[in-house]
């Protein structure tokens, strides 16, 4: 039966996708396979929790999502279009789409910016026009819940939870529709890690953006993922709900982790 209506568009409700990933570094016969054909997709709006011990290529799978690093095989895909060669306009115009906050906010602001600096390069970066950017700090100060006279401040003048609020700040200063999240929280004291973690949940809620968020603990992603993919030697060995995943390991590893972590469903 054709189509009732083709002007009609669907939205893919699988935002972003990996399609037999792989990832090689070394030369010659000294190669190693960070990722070995990973297939994963992220479904629009949702949080995907990525959990794994470290090395295991949780960050290299990310890095590659983000096309910071060209996969040496297979594809990612956004919105159902293969991007995994874009170049040129058809590149810049994907990275407009997608930002990543780091895990160390010391790492990933420069201290000698203020915090208005540090959120003007995204948006220079992604041509946003001038006359939007002063709304639009003060927009992204708001929502991490921090004063709009933060902006003429220097990182070293707030506490490791001000400064992560100020990276999800200018993660979210382009308006994304990706955030990639790699361990966001572990340089932060427990206390601050709820702070932080609720943050993103009520963005999310308030502004449908989708993450990848990534954690060798599966306490943290089970607060904040609908769903959780479990990494071993850069394959996905265990995808399921939180409650599936949590309660009902199907995979070694993934029993492995969860005796791992005594504080189970505290953060």
């Amino acid at each position: 039966m054709s189509d009732p209506n083709p002007s009609v568009t669907t939205t893919p409700t699988v935002q972003v996708a990996a399609r037999g990933l792989v990832q090689e570094f070394g030369h010659g016969g000294h190669r190693f396979r960070a990722l070995d054909g990973v297939d994963l997709e992220i479904r629009r709006g949702e949080t995907l929790g990525l959990v794994g011990e470290s090395g295991c290529g949780k960050s290299t799978l990310a890095r590659a999502l983000m096309l910071m690093r060209r996969p040496t095989g297979g594809s990612v895909e956004f919105d159902g279009e293969d991007v995994t060669r874009a170049s040129g306009a058809d590149l810049r115009r994907h990275r407009r789409r997608i930002r990543m906050v780091f895990q160390d906010p010391n790492d990933s602001l420069d201290p000698r910016f203020t915090v208005a600096q540090s959120l003007v390069e995204p948006l220079r970066a992604a041509g946003v026009l001038r006359s939007t950017w002063a709304e639009r700090l003060r927009t992204a100060m708001t929502d991490v819940g921090l004063d709009e006279s933060a902006l003429d401040r220097q990182p070293h003048e707030f506490s490791g939870g001000q400064r992560q609020r100020i990276a999800i700040a200018r993660a979210i200063v382009v308006e994304p529709e990706f955030v990639v999240l790699d361990e966001p929280t572990s340089a932060l004291d427990v206390s601050v890690q709820a702070q932080v973690l609720n943050l993103l949940v009520d963005l999310q809620e308030r502004t449908g953006m989708t993450y990848l968020f990534i954690s060798h603990n599966l306490a943290v992603v089970h607060h904040v993922a609908h769903r959780i993919a479990v990494m071993q030697q850069g394959r996905v060995v265990e995808l399921g709900t939180g409650s599936q995943v949590m309660d009902d390991p199907q995979h070694p590893y993934t029993a492995t982790l969860l005796d791992a972590v005594p504080e189970l469903y505290r953060v």
